[in-house]
């Protein structure tokens, strides 16, 4: 199988049944979205301890099924292709997984500046793509049906990401740095 077909070299290109849309479409700008997202957990879980490892991969897998539901064309397809539904439980996960890490962690007091270890910064990046992806998908909503629970496991997953860059500077030893306004 060749990788280029030359079918998208006139700015369509096709959902998962086949249907042709413009490549600046909501629904290829939601999923193209969330695969940039994937693609950027990726590199998360390559700098993450391996403690870490097995929650991104089911964040990893789950995002690739939220991908899939958004390049069918309706949810009746996405169920004709098999592709796994995002249940309650799913969502739950994320939550119980926050409250474990949160568990470790010491109270905020403060908003917290990105960075200090490149594991932390990557995972503040996955959290503001996945606040775009979930805003792509409150978008694409407006204008076509979606379940709820894709929009409500990015929200969840943007607030888990934050919890984990914290989780990581906790396990890596790094300091927060607090936001303290000047003026």
């Amino acid at each position: 199988m060749k990788i280029y077909t030359r079918t998208g070299d006139q700015g369509q290109t096709s959902l998962l049944g086949g249907t042709r849309v413009p490549k600046d479409h909501a629904r290829i700008e939601a999923y193209g979205t969330v695969d940039e997202l994937n693609s950027h957990l990726g590199m998360l879980r390559d700098l993450a301890p391996e403690e870490h490892g097995e929650l991104l991969g089911e964040v990893q897998g789950t995002l690739f099924s939220i991908g899939s539901r958004l390049a069918a064309s309706s949810e009746a397809e996405a169920d004709q292709w098999k592709v796994p539904k995002v249940d309650e439980a799913t969502i739950t996960s994320l939550e119980r997984a926050m409250d474990r890490m949160d568990a470790d962690l010491p109270e905020m007091r403060n908003f917290i500046l990105p960075g200090g270890h490149a594991a932390i910064s990557q995972a503040h990046i996955c959290r503001t793509v996945c606040r775009r992806a979930e805003r792509r998908l409150v978008e694409l909503a407006r204008s076509e049906e979606l379940p709820g629970e894709l929009v409500r496991y990015l929200n969840r997953l943007s607030d888990l990401l934050f919890v984990l860059a914290r989780h990581l500077g906790l396990r890596l030893g790094i300091p927060e740095r607090p936001w303290t306004p000047r003026g």
